[in-house]
């Protein structure tokens, strides 16, 4: 019987087990040892608030739908109507192809063709591969010949880390970036500013607590690899009765790193998701290679000339408690 996902590729290695879905070629379910890792989705469920999606070619808003690049005017269909944007890009109710898969390893395509709006024709491609190191997810897009000329394009990743079996309120995040993004009312960037002296200054790790966090980020800190990294972890008061069942804690933190390519993220807790009992039961932490409505104004924006190959790569690493 077919499900809302479509096909489930299961890959494993020792105790780390991951779902990858043939429907926009994404990521449903990761555990370690049991434990959940990502805020996934069961497999007669229809995804739902992006969970696990591939955003390609632009994540996040863009305003109205519309765009214009080389002198054209263009228009993509509406799909957050209630705010008149389109909403991360084409892709991620598509069917992926499986093009190779083994026990821990996996890699989907995924060719998008011309359509309104949209006349490039990509090669998009998504390999998962579990280590002893975690989870790897690796991009890859490339603007085929023969398309529309120099082709403007993003990519993102909409996971949401498992909050350790209670809310986001009561985990800490870390997030080792200078800069936050102001909005307006439709989700749209009206600006910038440094994240110094804001409810969204989170470099040195802290409590969410009751902050409801749909926010932008950039100039993130690097480590020695070039990774900029986003940590949560599971606050002490989350062991005094606040999870939901013991398996759960152990692990006791997640972090998700981000290779150069992305040079921007989301965080997001969830408080506007339509099923009201998954409101702040996961924090969405989006790797994104742009800002918010890029095809607008231009902040991040990729151009791949005909031929060109884009390629980004991100990861998961749980640490259980000593």
């Amino acid at each position: 019987m077919p499900t809302p996902s479509g096909r489930q590729i299961i890959l494993t290695h020792r105790d780390q087990q991951l779902s990858v879905v043939e429907v926009g070629g994404g990521l449903r379910t990761y555990t370690v040892a049991g434990s959940r890792i990502v805020d996934g989705y069961g497999e007669v469920e229809m995804c739902s608030g992006g969970r696990g999606q591939v955003l390609m070619p632009w994540p996040n808003r863009l305003g109205d739908g519309r765009f214009e690049w080389d002198g054209r005017a263009l228009q993509t269909a509406l799909t957050e109507p209630e705010h008149h944007n389109a909403i991360h890009g084409l892709v991620r109710w598509a069917p992926w192809t499986v093009a190779e898969e083994a026990a821990d390893r996996a890699r989907l395509t995924y060719r998008l063709y011309p359509q309104p709006g949209w006349p490039w024709i990509l090669d998009l491609s998504v390999t998962y591969a579990l280590s002893d190191e975690g989870l790897e997810v690796s991009t890859t897009a490339v603007n085929l010949p023969g398309g529309a000329g120099p082709c403007p394009f993003g990519a993102g990743w909409h996971p949401y880390l498992f909050a350790f079996g209670a809310l986001v309120d009561d985990a800490a995040v870390t997030v080792k970036a200078e800069t936050t993004y102001l909005v307006d009312d439709r989700g749209l960037p009206t600006g910038t500013r440094p994240v110094d002296g804001t409810d969204v200054d989170f470099r040195a790790g802290r409590r969410i607590g009751a902050a409801k966090l749909d926010s932008a980020f950039t100039d993130l800190a690097r480590d020695g690899d070039g990774r900029a990294v986003v940590e949560l972890s599971a606050a002490e008061a989350a062991g005094e009765g606040a999870r939901d069942g013991a398996a759960e804690g152990s692990v006791s933190s997640v972090r998700l790193w981000m290779d150069r390519a992305f040079t921007h993220l989301m965080i997001y807790s969830g408080d506007t998701l339509a099923e009201v009992d998954r409101r702040r039961r996961g924090l969405a932490v989006e790797p994104m290679t742009c800002a918010p409505d890029m095809l607008r104004n231009g902040d991040g924006r990729l151009v791949l000339e005909e031929g060109e190959i884009f390629e980004a790569r991100w990861g998961l690493a749980a640490t259980s408690p000593r």
